[in-house]
């Protein structure tokens, strides 16, 4: 059996697409991403289920056509990486979304799930939603802004010091912006 060299994607808007298989992936994917040192929303690894699947769920239950959509990878069966798209359907800000929660699982780093997952996140956002340009923020020192770079983002500032991972572990926070889509 050969490895397919692209995961296959999947966009999902609402929670009724939401198995119980795949919730235990995505809390699975996390715990695994957090606990090896991925910069995916929970700084102080170590991490369990028990402070995963409830900030899972309060996400998945965001999801909406207009405003909160779920973008997974998977090679087969197996949940490779996922990233969420938030956008404010605000009149004022309503051009622009914000990309939350990148992370690739560790056994499928190194595989491109990462590049195909903010590809297609890019094209959900400009063809789908009509978004004209997309934020994130990055944890300093992580080489995540060369990753970003490599996909067109830029660098739009810095918010110095403002992470503390630990007494002497300070890092800035990356503001990237993606336009145009």
């Amino acid at each position: 059996m050969t490895q397919a060299s692209t995961p296959d994607l999947a966009q999902i808007t609402t929670t009724h697409e939401i198995t119980p298989e795949l919730r235990r992936q995505l809390i699975d994917c996390w715990i695994a991403v957090t606990n090896s040192g991925g910069a995916a929303g929970f700084p102080f690894p170590p991490v369990q289920d028990d402070d995963v699947a409830p900030v899972t769920d309060k996400l998945l239950g965001r999801l909406h056509p207009q405003h909160c959509r779920l973008i997974t990878a998977r090679f087969d069966a197996a949940l490779a990486g996922w990233v969420v798209l938030n956008c404010d359907p605000h009149r004022l800000v309503g051009h622009w979304g914000t990309v939350n929660h990148l992370q690739t699982h560790p056994e499928f780093r190194d595989r491109g799930v990462g590049s195909a997952l903010m590809r297609e996140l890019r094209k959900i956002a400009r063809d789908d939603l009509g978004l004209e340009q997309l934020h994130l923020a990055a944890r300093g020192e992580e080489g995540l802004e060369d990753f970003y770079s490599r996909l067109g983002w830029r660098e739009i500032g810095r918010w110095p010091g403002a992470l503390r991972l630990a007494p002497d572990d300070t890092r800035d926070e990356v503001l990237m912006l993606l336009d145009p889509l």
